[in-house]
């Protein structure tokens, strides 16, 4: 029986993640209720996430979610038990603007999402030899008129100033 998931989501009460999916066989859109058993405001939702998406009733229909998503099914749940609305726990998910963001100082949990976050992108705008446009040695010609930076590191010195 082949299974994919078209759509996730949480419900509060019971803590319960919804996984829609398709049959591929008959293909038939089914819903399935997966429970969340002993989760409280301090488990750690990685661990969780896991621990769910290898449980052996649950696997066939969590195959193609991706764990960085259950991951953040959980966290909503863990927000959601912690006093945080749905819209607080999205909006801490999302965090600040990841450009001006220093993962220096983020804790070894926030820091390992974003890092997950990044794979997710990376794997997504990577080219692989399959693809129909991958070109193996690509070379561009960028334009001569843009304006360069000029830095002081790039000025003339002499030797002797070292």
């Amino acid at each position: 029986m082949s299974i994919k998931a078209k759509k996730c989501g949480v419900t509060f009460a019971p803590p319960s993640i919804i996984v829609i999916y398709e049959s591929e066989d008959t293909k038939k859109m089914r819903k399935r209720v997966i429970p969340v058993r002993n989760f409280f405001q301090f488990s750690d939702c990685g661990r969780a996430a896991e621990r769910l998406k290898h449980h052996a009733r649950h696997s066939l229909y969590l195959e193609s979610v991706p764990l960085a998503q259950l991951e953040r099914l959980h966290t909503v749940l863990r927000d959601h038990l912690r006093g945080l609305t749905l819209e607080e726990s999205l909006a801490a998910q999302r965090g600040p603007d990841p450009n001006d963001e220093d993962l220096n100082k983020l804790s070894d949990e926030a820091l390992n999402r974003r890092k997950a976050q990044m794979d997710i992108v990376f794997e997504r705008n990577r080219r692989h030899k399959d693809d129909p446009d991958f070109v193996y040695d690509l070379e561009v010609e960028f334009p001569q008129n843009s304006v360069r930076e000029t830095c002081s590191w790039d000025e003339d010195r002499s030797d002797d100033e070292f």
